[in-house]
């Protein structure tokens, strides 16, 4: 994995943009029509997904190459604990992303342990079977069915309800994220990534730090997990499946996955592509390669990251964040 670009210092006005931001989207909540309503819900939870993915990806440098797992899982658990065990919506809200993060956990014990390529490789193949095992137990998951009419309490069964309820949880994810990135821990983190041998010679534990990472970010991807459940009111077994899971990578090279913001922008150009090209052809996943070949060549940072990047007259690294 290439290091990241160096960045020039944020102005004073530019912390105040996620204010704006945040202020832009609460006030569009009173005249945009049902159907972008449920729009932007969806490209936030896709924004808080991807940025759950590049905490490990773009700040960590794992190849987490299955993160749509979590997801997957943090929606099923929040359908199973709702229809099959008859919890209250606001308990299986709690447990839902403690799941995912368990479910991490077990994945990281056992892929912590390999390095780049492998780890990917290793997280794909249980993925894989966390996804089969879904798919094809009927009795309780439903099988390829998926679960439908999936409850969810009154306040949010309307567009606006549901998208409010989005963007606040989104909200409050996003800042909890972007406290754990530039923590002590975060820079660690990024450390790690950059050279973790050096860190190791410091005696900094990197498999532990690897391991904290992949449990947060499969915490908040159950976090998006459910916050689809509550838009969709239904969940599948291809939201665990690996083709959502590359989705997930692009939204992060789109934006910039060295930079925290560049994946909510990434995850905002996909989910929009995806609808509106979708009404025209049944070919989306060639789009999303040509797409992916125009990132490759032309905006290697990211959209972000081409936008602040400027040249390092020394050749070092400010490790700077959008």
């Amino acid at each position: 994995m290439a290091a990241p670009r160096d960045y020039p210092e944020k102005p004073g006005w530019f912390r105040l943009l996620p204010l704006v931001w945040l202020a832009a989207a609460a006030g569009a909540g009173f005249f945009l029509p049902r159907f972008y309503l449920y729009l932007a819900s969806l490209i936030l939870v896709a924004g808080l997904l991807a940025t759950s993915l590049n905490l490990v990806l773009g700040h960590g440098g794992m190849y987490q190459f299955h993160h749509a797992v979590f997801y997957g899982i943090g929606a099923y658990a929040y359908a199973l604990l709702t229809t099959r065990a008859g919890w209250p919506a606001a308990a299986a809200w709690a447990a839902a992303p403690c799941v995912a993060a368990v479910l991490a956990l077990v994945m990281g014990l056992i892929t912590v342990q390999l390095s780049k390529l492998y780890f990917g490789m290793l997280q794909i193949s249980l993925g894989s079977l966390v996804w089969a095992i879904v798919y094809r137990w009927y009795s309780f998951t439903g099988g390829d069915d998926g679960i439908h009419g999936v409850p969810v309490p009154a306040a949010l069964a309307s567009s606006a309800g549901a998208y409010y309820f989005v963007l606040a949880v989104t909200a409050v994810s996003l800042a909890l994220l972007f406290l754990v990135s530039s923590s002590p821990f975060g820079r660690i983190f990024q450390g790690i990534r950059d050279n973790p041998e050096r860190c190791a010679a410091v005696g900094i534990d990197v498999r532990r730090h690897q391991l904290l990472g992949q449990v947060i970010a499969g915490f908040f991807a159950g976090v998006a997990g459910v916050l689809f459940v509550t838009v969709e009111g239904s969940v599948f077994p291809e939201l665990l499946f690996w083709t959502l899971s590359l989705e997930i990578i692009i939204m992060c090279l789109l934006g910039g996955w060295y930079t925290f913001f560049g994946p909510l922008l990434g995850a905002a150009i996909i989910v929009v592509l995806r609808t509106f090209v979708g009404i025209y052809t049944e070919y989306w996943t060639l789009v999303l390669g040509v797409v992916l070949m125009l990132l490759i060549y032309f905006l290697p940072d990211g959209v972000l990251g081409v936008v602040r990047r400027r040249p390092s007259s020394a050749g070092g690294r400010s490790g700077e964040e959008c």
